[in-house]
């Protein structure tokens, strides 16, 4: 999502109008889920994506249209089994797309902009889609950002009462759409970012970082030699540090349960000297590299050290999931996979 709030600063900065198209609700079994998103521009490029296949394709055609118009729409889509099956697609379900003109206005620049702070910051917030309707069209669309106190930024012709719902579903984590005289109003939550802290820049830790950086993590790569740790080398990394050693890997670092640590550097006598650390943390997630003998090795000069069980039982190790990895491309596809699977899992308790 910060690839999508990125790149609508950016057309609107150079004065380029463009349609955010979101699925803002869904039932049955569909590609991706509401709150998903994708740019789409006006020579019919995409960024992000609401799922491929006819809801995608759809949208995109639909989508150009509405920005020679400067007109805003909501689409449904039917994904019953007889159009899946013309399309070659697996899901059934049915979907409403809101395909929202945005129009380089100063109030637009300033929205988005709040909208792209939201991310790097890590605050928390929602951005505000107010939509008017007049019969089945859309009369007018506005945009805002609303804290998690209730607190709103924009221009949105919102009652009293209006406010009061939207604030009420501030600090929730899921989108909400409220229905309001004439309209609705979308409003869809910018969670912490989770962070990615990876150990180690060698042949692993490359395509894990970009990996990571592709599916949304927050990327910091440390290692303790700058011909490995540097930028060259890693494009997708937000943050590369070149430590000294790694005995003080977590220095200036406050970690949360947001927070995952990829433990990938050169040999088992770091690797034990990351993880003894890691553990120290509120990290949630904590992987580490390496054969189930080396890692047996590692835990057992832990408990001799004072560590317990419960110390242990959050380390994933052998890290990734089983998918018989050998490349580093391919582990760091099993490294990832993982990731996800417990961010998912995360949001789910």
């Amino acid at each position: 999502m910060r690839i999508i709030a990125n790149t609508a600063c950016e057309l609107l900065a150079s004065n380029q109008p463009f349609v955010l198209a979101t699925i803002i609700s869904h039932s049955g079994s569909t590609p991706r889920t509401s709150g998903s998103k994708m740019i789409v521009t006006a020579d019919g490029r995409g960024v992000g994506t609401i799922g491929g296949g006819i809801i995608e394709a759809g949208a995109m055609s639909t989508a150009v249209e509405l920005i020679g118009q400067e007109q805003s729409a909501v689409i449904p889509f039917d994904l019953s089994e007889q159009s899946v099956a013309t399309m070659d697609m697996i899901c059934g379900g049915q979907a409403e797309v809101l395909l929202d003109y945005v129009a380089p206005s100063a109030s637009n620049r300033t929205v988005f902009s709040a909208w792209r702070e939201l991310f790097a910051s890590g605050a928390s917030g929602s951005l505000l889609t107010m939509v008017k309707k007049n019969g089945d069209k859309i009369s007018a669309v506005h945009h805002g950002i609303v804290s998690a106190r209730g607190e709103i930024l924009g221009d949105l012709p919102l009652s009293a009462i209006e406010q009061d719902q939207v604030g009420a579903v501030a600090s929730s984590s899921m989108i909400h759409t409220l229905s309001i005289i004439d309209g609705f109003v979308v409003v869809e939550p910018v969670g912490r970012i989770c962070r990615a802290f990876i150990f180690g820049a060698g042949h692993v830790a490359q395509p894990t970082a970009h990996l990571a950086a592709m599916v949304g993590f927050a990327v910091s790569v440390a290692d303790d030699r700058e011909e490995f740790a540097n930028a060259e080398r890693f494009p997708d990394a937000g943050e590369i540090r070149v430590l000294e050693n790694f005995k003080e890997s977590f220095a200036g670092l406050q970690l949360s349960p947001d927070d995952y640590v990829v433990i990938l550097t050169r040999g088992h006598l770091h690797d034990k000297t990351v993880l003894a650390q890691a553990l120290k943390t509120q990290a949630g997630y904590i992987g580490m590299i390496g054969s189930r003998k080396k890692r047996d090795a590692i835990y057992s000069a832990l408990f001799e050290e004072g560590y317990t069980q419960a110390d242990i039982d959050r380390v994933h190790s052998p890290i990734g999931i089983s998918i018989d990895a050998e490349t580093p491309e391919e582990i760091g596809v099993s490294i990832i996979g993982e990731m996800i699977q417990h961010r998912v899992r995360s949001k789910e308790k």
